[in-house]
């Protein structure tokens, strides 16, 4: 079978390997892929304007792939899949109308009032005085959160800590259009409190089965600090989602979420990726993402010990029938390599060394983002640079594996988070499982 991956950055080298190590694939394409993705057995890269529908069609077309699967939010949103439907062909991800889950945070809030699904206090705002207004007032309190409505590459929301900076944020969207037109219309909502936890099922409209879940890690620096970035790392399976949180989550948000979506006429299918708080009151919902998480795809994907294809065209035809599926509670931690200045500007096209020593550590991959080859070198192309996989028997070797491999890697001002999977070694340590 000839699989097609859209996208090029570490969740997409996180796909190409589970489909590499998949007994039904033969031959994947990766549109535009990397350098990393590249170099993978039976890969091969192609270039092409993931934001553009047809284009994407006309490439499945070309190279006969059997299966299209999706990484990016950008061709969810525009449409790809419904192009792919009316031209008879297999792309597993959800259609542009089920798809505004996360291309639109005012239908995404205003879904889950209408369904009863738990999540924060919200206003959707669409002009500056009405947002305003409603940072001024006492219905939220502070910290509040300031929303983007539509996709901002993972920068469009903002924890204010009080009314001044909240302000700041509403008039950076809906003034300055820092986000363009996603910032045309704004969500004020209050700061939910607790742990946070990223849960991902594979749908087929009306059934689901669940990946493990993880745990992210959003802010640039050490203990949560400075702004918010794509991901700096993550670990999992969760030691927060016991099998307890998760009956509730299956009953109380995923099921009434894709039951919503098919009575309103936006069938569910491809991965839903909820973005959980786990407050005093129970699971919340912070956001609905309509594809893999990045760089939680790292760690998850290794866990799943039966073949992903079979799963991935079921929920694609809209049935899952009796597909097997099986994963593995074996500790993962990524550890994301940044370039210097990151999420702010940065240097591109700097070499990278220690990749095959990184690659030696046992239990160890390197998931690439942003490379690319120059003259035969491996250079920086992006941000977010590398993800250095580990798998332990525990979550301490898990860690002390990838930051190992980390350390065997240079590239100049590279930057990473000393402290990814610290949560989990503080929550093992409870349980007397450290």
């Amino acid at each position: 079978m000839k699989v097609l991956v859209i996208g090029g950055g570490a969740r997409e080298h996180a796909l190409v390997r589970a489909f590499g190590a998949d007994a039904a694939v033969d031959r994947i394409v990766c549109a535009p892929g990397n350098a990393g993705i590249a170099a993978e057995a039976a890969t091969r890269v192609v270039p092409v304007d993931v934001a553009d529908p047809a284009a994407l069609l006309a490439l499945a077309v070309r190279e006969g792939a059997e299966l299209t699967v999706v990484g990016p939010e950008l061709p969810l949103a525009r449409g790809v899949a419904d192009a792919f439907a009316d031209a008879g062909r297999l792309l597993f991800g959800p259609s542009r109308s089920a798809a505004a889950l996360e291309s639109s945070k005012a239908f995404a809030k205003t879904f889950m009032a209408r369904h009863g699904i738990p999540t924060a206090r919200f206003e959707v705002c669409t002009d500056e005085g009405q947002a305003l207004e409603a940072v001024a007032g006492e219905r939220f309190g502070f910290p509040v959160v300031v929303k983007a409505d539509g996709l901002a590459a993972g920068k469009g929301v903002t924890v204010a800590p009080d009314r001044d900076a909240a302000e700041r944020a509403v008039r950076e969207a809906m003034v300055a259009r820092r986000f363009g037109d996603a910032g045309a219309t704004v969500v004020i909502e209050e700061c939910l409190t607790g742990s946070e936890v990223s849960c991902f099922v594979i749908a087929d409209g009306r059934r689901s089965v669940t990946l493990p879940a993880a745990q992210d890690h959003k802010r640039i620096f050490d203990g949560d600090a400075g702004p918010n970035t794509g991901g700096m790392g993550a670990f999992g399976p969760s030691p927060l989602f016991g099998p307890d949180v998760e009956s509730r989550v299956m009953r109380e948000i995923v099921t009434p979420a894709l039951d919503g979506m098919r009575a309103e006429g936006r069938e569910y299918r491809g991965v839903l990726y909820v973005g959980l708080m786990l407050t005093r009151d129970g699971p919340q919902v912070i956001e609905f993402n309509v594809r893999l998480g990045d760089p939680e795809a790292q760690v998850i994907l290794p866990m799943v010990e039966s073949g992903l294809v079979p799963v991935l065209l079921g929920a694609a035809r809209g049935d899952l029938g009796d597909a097997e599926w099986r994963v593995t509670a074996d500790p993962r931690v990524g550890v994301v390599m940044a370039s210097g200045g990151y999420p702010g500007a940065y240097e591109t096209g700097l070499p990278i060394s220690g990749l095959a020593e990184a690659s030696s550590v046992p239990g160890v991959h390197v998931a690439h983002a942003g490379t690319a080859m120059k003259d035969g070198v491996v250079v920086t192309s992006g941000g977010r640079v590398l993800t250095v996989v580990a798998r332990g028997e525990s979550f301490e070797q898990a860690v002390a594996r990838a930051y190992d491999a980390v350390g065997r890697i240079r590239f100049p001002g590279s930057h990473v988070r000393t402290d990814i999977g610290r949560k989990a070694l503080i929550a093992a340590a409870g349980r007397g499982r450290a």
